[in-house]
């Protein structure tokens, strides 16, 4: 097994080009040589997972007759003399390959101790163990399936560097099981969503991704053209407006997981493309959305990780318990809570600025005293909120919610939720307005807020939805939940890249 630099230490450029050049090399020797360095299949017959499963408990130097195929990637090599020890990773975990001279022969034996770190190789041999008891496969044959031209990582140093490991996301899940168990996370998040709706009777569907007209959420879009049509069109920044157009059409419980894009700065917290899953009910009301939100990510949480228990993403050696049901508070007594201040929809617009210039809080003077009382909390209250247990925000002003049915008897206000957990909001929802009158003008006073300057309001009114409102939208209850923040929050991420596969990254310097 030839060395891929001297342990611990990082090589440089040229040290890097040295390596890619030697195993090039070998590559080229291989082919010259009749050998294809990058054969079209193998035959796996075991993963390293069900090897450990199903002979975890031989005890050492035991030889078994059971034959297998094992294929993966080789991460460690040590020789002692005539032997060759492997340790190959696969999806499922690792597994020693155990390489004798004796079994194998002298060249296919140096074929094998030519190979080099981060190569894949199949192998077919029985299973044993070691003098110390290390879970073996006692390779009869070991073939090489795709040369590594370029080295791995040092095992000491591994791969840290945050901009590399989202770069070259490939690596990162090489070496990093952190990376690997973080995508599982995720991954089990998504299926657990899935069987939680369907179980309550949902259709899942897709809709489009391309729109002519932006809607369903505040957020500036991306832009695009189509050229056969000679039209501007957008990336979609919601899923909602197409959902509750199929609620009209009858499809009375309805989801949708799906891709959105917000053309806004990159943070810890957000990423210009995430994925949403947004769920849409007849005949409920934001109180049934706020039990379908806590059941998804209570069952989230029991099949990702195992517990209602989960560590604080933020607060080291603290955790927060999910253990339903969820506290709920309104905002202005959240914000009554962490200001000190009184506040509400029906104060003085004069008295409302005053407050917001004694937090420190900055505003608009366009704004009315929905969208003040709403940035005194979303600047001052949310960051403190979910810590604990997550908590359910409650009564946000119709200023700021112009899908949102109103609050019965208090225009002002809407039946509108968001959760909370660790400081971060997690989902959105409410009971939907289904009134063609108000919408229209709820579309036209986001209209002028983007005459304004409110880059993130919606643009034009929305004639077909209103259409579609016009044939009636029995009462609904809708709700959307950021996919990628819960995931954060199962498997203990701090920031939204860990848990995407390939976040958007400025473009990479190259010297």
């Amino acid at each position: 097994m030839t060395s891929t630099g001297e342990e611990g230490a990082v090589p440089s450029a040229g040290a890097l080009e040295e390596q890619r050049r030697i195993r090039q090399a070998k590559a080229d020797a291989l082919r010259a040589a009749g050998v294809d360095p990058y054969p079209s299949r193998f035959d796996r017959t075991a993963t390293a997972g069900e090897l450990h499963g199903r002979f975890g408990d031989l005890g050492p130097q035991t030889e078994t007759d059971v034959s297998v195929r094992v294929a993966g990637r080789v991460l460690l090599a040590r020789r002692m003399g005539k032997l060759i020890f492997l340790t190959v990773q696969d999806d499922s975990g690792t597994v020693q390959l155990f390489v004798s001279r004796a079994d194998l022969g002298e060249g296919p034996f140096d074929a094998v101790a030519d190979l080099d770190l981060g190569d894949w190789v199949g192998a077919e041999g029985t299973v044993m163990t070691t003098k110390t008891g290390e879970l073996s496969v006692r390779a009869a044959t070991v073939t090489l399936l795709a040369k590594a031209v370029r080295p791995l990582p040092d095992k000491w140093r591994g791969l840290s560097d945050t901009d590399t490991r989202f770069r070259q996301r490939y690596v990162d899940l090489i070496v990093n099981e952190e990376a690997r168990q973080t995508f599982r996370v995720r991954h089990r998040t998504i299926a657990a969503f899935r069987r939680q709706l369907d179980d309550e009777g949902y259709v899942e569907v897709e809709t489009p991704v391309l729109q002519t007209e932006v809607g369903g959420a505040a957020a500036r879009p991306f832009v695009t053209h189509h050229n056969a049509l000679d039209q501007q069109m957008y990336l979609r920044i919601a899923l909602e407006l197409h959902l509750k157009r199929l609620v009209v059409g009858g499809i009375e419980r309805v989801y949708e997981i799906g891709r959105v894009f917000r053309n806004e700065g990159i943070s810890t917290r957000h990423n210009p493309e995430f994925t949403m899953v947004e769920v849409y009910r007849a005949l409920a009301d934001f109180d049934d959305m706020i039990g379908v939100a806590e059941r998804m990510i209570c069952r989230a949480a029991l099949e990702a990780t195992g517990s209602y228990t989960v560590a604080h993403p933020e607060r080291a050696g603290a955790s927060i318990d999910l253990t339903p049901p969820w506290p709920r508070r309104s905002i202005v007594d959240l914000v009554a809570e962490y200001t000190g201040r009184t506040v509400s929809v029906h104060d003085d617009v004069a008295d409302l600025r005053r407050t917001c210039d004694d937090l420190g809080v900055s505003y608009e003077a366009w704004w009315g005293p929905g969208r003040l009382v709403y940035a005194i909390f979303d600047k001052r209250v949310e960051e403190h909120l979910g810590h604990d247990r997550p908590l359910f925000a409650t009564g946000y002003p119709a200023e700021v919610s112009p899908l949102a049915k109103p609050t019965p008897g208090e225009p002002e206000n809407t039946d509108r939720f968001e959760l909370f957990v660790g400081g971060r909001e997690l989902a959105n929802g409410y009971s939907e307005l289904n009134d063609p009158v108000r919408q229209r003008a709820m579309f036209e006073a986001e209209v002028t807020a983007a005459e304004h300057g409110d880059d993130e309001a919606q643009r034009s009114v929305d004639e077909d939805y209103l259409r579609a409102l016009e044939y009636g939208l029995p009462p609904t209850g809708g709700l959307g939940i950021g996919i990628d923040r819960v995931a954060m929050l199962l498997s203990g991420s701090a920031s939204i890249r860990e848990v995407i596969l390939f976040p958007t990254l400025r473009p990479e310097v190259v010297d």
